[in-house]
């Protein structure tokens, strides 16, 4: 017990330094354990999960209350069982505030063993068809030990525990945000920012129905940001060597439906990458439900998932490799997304699926696709789509010249707007700036992903319902990056 109590002053110390010991909020270290805090309270705490919570804490474990004193592993399960999870239709839920969370390394002869997180968390209960009751607002300090590879908590620490009502605040930008969620019907917005070719900044509002909030890693239906990850796969294959920009696809795939049409010579991963194919979006929107060329390959921009289809069964059979295989290989491991996939596969956790609604709060139902799509339905969080923008940002792993292909101006749209390699470019920005943009739609989803490649600046923003004007104004007048300048143009 001295022990402990000795750790306790350690502990208290430690989270009130300057941040000479604190890791950055960008650093590996600080986003696994803002994910282990996310899931260890999403699963035990508000989900009561009990089998969980019993694995995830140290057999040793010591809780420090304020207010109801100390409790050892078995008082602490026993008291989470009777008292937090005992009541289904009155039960407590915790939030963290994310911006307040600090991490501090614990190494023993230069050897990580664990971490110390410290931060603000809210208690609130909830009930069926009533709002979110705010209970109280606290402090926290958790000692994590790093054993056998898992993340296991040691020590907690929850004091400064206050009456929420009693607490002067001034209305935020965070609580604005939440109302106007409410206000439009969308229960879920995913919002990641990146700044000097690093994501700094992850952040998940509301919940992913309409009773179960939101975790970090919460997981969002990305719609037609799906594309730009194809098109890495392909732009990642020239940079080897292994594919041509301006090769004839030709020679490995054409499409049933156009057997006999010579104009599929002229398609090329250029032409495809910039949608210049000559093909309706999709197929089964046309009168005849078959692909056909519309205008000559080349000639004229048009948006196309069904270009993205083709390069698709073009890759897999010159490479005998499936889209998400060759995407793990050249895209996902790199970039660091570990939790993004193109269909509901095994590792899929479904419990973080943010589900979709329409414009007047009524759920979409949720289709489970099979297999993947070139140009739509990737699953995947903010802190891997951030991360897959801030690779691109640095570089992405391709060559020189096909980091500038990508970039470049392949077709005009209208006045300083154009298509590049799997990107919209938008050019007029103050500071010279120019854009990489790309957009994402499905019934109750939109989603947005930008790329400044000047500043090396960048945001996205993932939304689940169909109502996403005003929180999109909001969040591009008032928060981020050349937000401003982009709303009023388009």
């Amino acid at each position: 017990m001295i022990k402990s109590f000795f750790l306790f002053f350690i502990i208290v110390c430690s989270a009130n330094m300057a941040a000479n010991g604190q890791v950055a909020k960008d650093s590996e270290l600080f986003l696994t354990m803002k994910k282990q805090d996310s899931i260890f309270f999403e699963r035990a705490f508000n989900l009561c999960d009990m089998a969980y919570l019993n694995k995830a804490i140290h057999k040793d474990l010591l809780f420090f209350h304020d207010q109801a004193g100390i409790q050892t592993k078995a008082n602490f399960l026993e008291n989470t069982q009777n008292n937090i999870c005992s009541n289904p239709n009155q039960k407590p839920i915790r939030k963290v505030e994310e911006n307040s969370l600090e991490v501090f390394p614990l190494y023993n002869e230069g050897k990580l063993y664990g971490a110390i997180q410290s931060g603000i968390h809210n208690f609130y209960i909830r009930e069926r068809n009533k709002e979110d009751r705010h209970t109280s607002r606290a402090k926290f300090t958790h000692v994590w030990l790093l054993e056998n590879g898992n993340w296991l908590l040691k020590e907690v620490l929850s004091f400064d525990h206050n009456d929420p009502s009693k607490i002067v605040t001034h209305e935020s930008f965070d609580n604005d945000i939440k109302q106007l969620l409410i206000q439009e019907h969308v229960p879920a917005l995913g919002l990641g920012i990146i700044e000097n070719g690093k994501l700094k900044h992850i952040q998940v509002f509301g919940n992913i129905d309409k009773e179960v909030p939101a975790s970090y890693n919460a997981i969002f239906k990305v719609a037609s940001l799906t594309k730009p990850v194809t098109a890495l796969v392909a732009l990642k294959l020239i940079s080897a060597g292994k594919l041509g920009l301006d090769e004839s696809l030709s020679k490995y795939w054409t499409d049933p439906d156009l057997k006999n049409d010579k104009r599929t010579q002229k398609l090329t991963p250029r032409i495809i990458l910039s949608h210049q194919t000559g093909f309706p979006n999709w197929r089964y929107l046309t009168s005849s439900k078959k692909l056909t060329f519309e205008f000559e390959p080349g000639t004229k921009f048009q948006y196309s998932g069904e270009g993205f289809e083709y390069l698709r069964k073009a890759l897999e059979v010159k490479f005998g490799k499936k889209l998400e295989e060759l995407a793990a290989e050249l895209v996902f491991k790199p970039a660091k997304m570990k939790d993004t996939h193109f269909w509901w596969d095994k590792s899929m956790d479904e419990k973080r699926y943010v589900k979709n609604y329409d414009k007047d709060g009524n759920a979409y139902p949720t289709n489970k696709y099979d297999k993947a799509n070139a140009a739509a339905n990737l699953l995947t969080t903010v802190e891997d789509y951030g991360n897959f923008l801030t690779y691109l940002l640095n570089g992405g792993g391709l060559s020189p010249s096909v980091f500038d292909d990508m970039q470049k101006n392949q077709v005009q749209l209208k006045e300083n707007d154009f298509f590049g390699l799997g990107w919209e470019k938008l050019t007029g920005f103050s500071n010279d700036e120019y854009a990489l943009l790309h957009t994402g739609k499905d019934p109750g989803v939109n989603t947005v992903a930008i790329m400044f490649p000047k500043s090396k600046n960048g945001w996205l923003i993932f939304l689940n319902g169909d109502n996403d004007m005003k929180i999109v104004e909001k969040l591009l007048t008032e928060k981020l990056y050349l937000g401003n300048e982009l709303w009023n143009r388009r």
